[in-house]
């Protein structure tokens, strides 16, 4: 019973009706505090996380896993190199491409384009394509009847619709008699896609890759192999692995250093973010402080009560940490089980309260992503329930430590 008594008084002093009304309502609003700021940080990184899941997957549905191409921007021999791909467990598809640069003419627009020559039958084994097709298919690029599929803000901006025809112009040019002109072919759209990021879907054309290998004069020539994975973490391992046996007339290459900068900002925003957040959990932590340093000038005369029926200055200290501690305690666990439910729940939540007021906080035309996907990682609850508990513990030392010095005739002497 003694050891336990101190936590046996500061529950006691937290439960208790305090004649100082001001007091508990520090307490409350100090728990208040713990609550929100644990809600918001565990709400906030779990739409981060979903946000980049989300852009994550939206960016492989078109940027190939890991890439296979020659040092000099073209590869021979690619029939060996995805026979190799297909022997390898961790790869699930491959396909070839061409990639170039080129302008997409249809008078009087002119816009600049990456232009992609791919087989269909394989793109749809290593891409999205097939699932955001808006019109027509992947299949209609027959090759030799030059068909060509675009995205729907590059559509849009030509003012074009299937069945329209386009020219295609090459930087590469071609000496005539006149001098240097640029190689232009016409093309006809056959089909049009919307993956949902403005980079792909106005800058991007696919055309098939026996027309674009004429188009650019590549012969059997490629640019390269697209590998999908199984596991998309497992491209940087797979990158190694190929770059070394294949030696230096390759260069391989994969998702995450291709948009390493992407991602990287991300990760630093949402660090950025994490450490704001953990300042409103800190401000509400040490909001305890205060709370404490009240409640022991209240108690001084209990104190030197105690004092004088035998507690140590550590028992004291241990009240006003156990008080301190259950404030911090329940203002975690209430934030916690608040912030798992709601990021659990916040893709109905959203559609709710924006139908609710009439706004939309993130309209289609504007934003890239219009909804609010959510991923929580338990891996984060836990560290910010842990966090948080310290940072309640923390704050408890000073009043508690003070609460130790108070001597018990000085405390009396006027009471």
């Amino acid at each position: 019973m003694t050891r336990s008594l101190p936590v046996f008084v500061g529950l006691r002093y937290t439960r208790a009706q305090r004649e100082n009304h001001f007091i508990s309502f520090i307490s409350l609003i100090s728990m208040l505090g713990i609550a929100l700021g644990v809600w918001a940080l565990i709400t906030v990184l779990s739409v981060m996380n979903g946000f980049e899941r989300e852009l994550r997957d939206r960016i492989l549905g078109v940027a190939a896993h890991v890439t296979v191409s020659g040092v000099d921007g073209w590869l021979r021999d690619w029939p060996a190199i995805s026979a190799d791909a297909e022997r390898r467990p961790e790869v699930a598809a491959n396909a070839p491409y061409i990639l170039g640069q080129g302008m997409v003419v249809r008078s009087p627009h002119v816009t600049g384009a990456l232009i992609r020559g791919i087989l269909p039958d394989r793109e749809q084994g290593v891409s999205e394509f097939s699932a955001h097709m808006v019109a027509g298919r992947l299949s209609y690029l027959i090759p030799g009847e030059f068909g060509i599929v675009l995205g729907d803000a590059l559509m849009r901006r030509l003012r074009l619709n299937v069945g329209d025809k386009v020219t295609l112009v090459t930087p590469q040019g071609q000496v005539t008699p006149a001098g240097l002109l640029p190689r232009l072919k016409r093309f006809t759209v056959v089909g049009t896609f919307s993956i949902g990021m403005y980079e792909y879907d106005s800058g991007l054309v696919l055309i098939h890759l026996e027309d674009a290998a004429r188009l650019y004069r590549s012969d059997t020539r490629i640019s390269g192999v697209r590998l999908k994975l199984t596991d998309v973490y497992e491209a940087p391992t797979l990158r190694k692995t190929l770059a070394r046996e294949y030696g230096p007339d390759y260069y391989v290459s994969d998702w995450t250093r291709e948009h390493v900068n992407f991602f990287r900002a991300l990760n630093i925003e949402k660090r950025v973010m994490s450490i704001i957040l953990f300042l409103i959990v800190s401000v509400a932590a040490f909001n305890i402080v205060s709370t404490l340093v009240m409640v022991v000038t209240d108690k001084r005369a209990d104190i030197a009560i105690l004092r004088t029926l035998g507690m140590s200055p550590r028992g004291v200290m241990g009240i006003f940490m156990a008080q301190g501690i259950v404030i911090g305690i329940i203002g975690t666990i209430v934030g916690a089980i608040t912030g798992v439910l709601t990021s659990i729940n916040i893709e109905a939540l959203v559609p709710f309260f924006e139908n609710l007021i009439g706004f939309k906080f993130f309209p289609p035309d504007v934003y890239v992503i219009s909804d609010f996907p959510a991923e929580m990682h338990w891996r984060d609850v836990i560290i910010i329930v842990v966090i948080s508990l310290l940072m309640s513990a923390l704050a408890t030392l000073y009043p508690a430590w003070r609460a130790a010095r108070i001597q018990p005739a000085e405390a009396l002497r006027f009471e």
